[in-house]
């Protein structure tokens, strides 16, 4: 038996150690558009180009042999047959030194039993689950140091709209978890079928990278005094604003292997561009172009366990 894992992530990109990647295989049918639980999702099947598994297939090897070429033990969830298990962001996530397991949509629950190996790996006085009647999930929930920044949606949004994912119960739980941090909750714009008018997860509109800079789509946030609290915590000078149509294609959902190392999708060329000749960071670029159709990209796929 390999020895127990201690979770430990204070922000997003210091190095990663271990990592659970999500599972490209036996992904099972595409839902059709009354299953389909994310805005995105309904877009790529009502226009056609809902991703295939094949697809699907060589998009995610490319991340992982990335991971493996900078020695990142990756982990996998336990394979259920006929059954999407592409982003394990939001079955679990770190934060400090515990792995805080989500209480997931009903469309979703099975993917937690997956996780079966993973857990068994932590320590169990560092694995938390969380309680019923509290949502979040790890697309939502961004660590920037003393800083906890969670998207949610504006009061009363949360029992109307599929893609709110997180609660204020939510919001006070990780508040009474981490008394010493900055809890900044941001409510995001939520609808459920048109992907220019909803943000499914935090990570879809804002991401810290490299040493104090962050990638962020403006509009993406239901209220414009939560974007310019950002601008007063990074500076104007160290955000990259996106456009609509990049955060279309979820350009803020990036994955970091070390403050100055970073994997980003190969078309972001304005934004790769950006942060390997304004910002001076290495840039690993991979296809996952027809993953982003299912809703989440490079962030939602992975679940760092440990970071240096």
């Amino acid at each position: 038996m390999k020895d127990l894992l201690t979770p430990h992530a204070t922000n997003e990109t210091n190095v990663l150690h271990t990592v659970v990647l999500g599972l490209p295989d036996s992904l099972g049918a595409a839902p059709s558009l009354d299953e389909a639980y994310d805005a995105t999702s309904y877009h790529s099947l009502k226009c056609g180009v809902y991703p295939q598994e094949k697809d699907i297939k060589v998009e995610m090897t490319a991340l992982l042999e990335i991971l493996q070429r900078y020695n990142v033990e990756v982990l996998r969830p336990r394979l259920i047959q006929d059954y999407n298990q592409i982003f394990a962001r939001d079955v679990a996530f770190t934060i400090d030194d515990r792995l805080f397991v989500a209480n997931m949509i009903e469309d979703r629950m099975r993917e937690v039993e997956a996780f079966s190996p993973i857990f068994d790996r932590i320590d169990p006085n560092h694995l938390v689950k969380m309680p019923q009647d509290i949502h979040a999930e790890g697309g939502d929930v961004m660590l920037y140091n003393d800083y906890l920044f969670i998207g949610t949606c504006q009061d009363g949004e949360f029992d109307l709209y599929k893609t709110a994912r997180t609660n204020r119960a939510g919001i006070d739980f990780f508040t009474r978890q981490f008394p010493n941090k900055k809890i900044v909750p941001l409510p995001l714009k939520k609808h459920d079928t048109d992907p220019y008018r909803s943000i499914l997860h935090l990570d879809c509109t804002f991401q810290p990278v490299g040493e104090g800079k962050a990638v962020v789509y403006p509009a993406g946030f239901a209220r414009e005094e939560d974007f310019r609290l950002i601008e007063e915590i990074f500076g104007k000078e160290n955000l990259f604003a996106v456009t609509q149509e990049e955060a279309m294609h979820l350009s803020t959902n990036l994955f970091s292997l070390a403050p100055d190392v970073i994997i980003s999708e190969e078309r972001f060329t304005r934004l790769n561009h950006h942060l390997v000749n304004e910002w001076g960071m290495t840039v690993e670029t991979v296809p996952y172009y027809e993953i982003s159709k299912e809703g989440g990209l490079l962030r939602c796929s992975t679940c760092p366990i440990v970071r240096a």
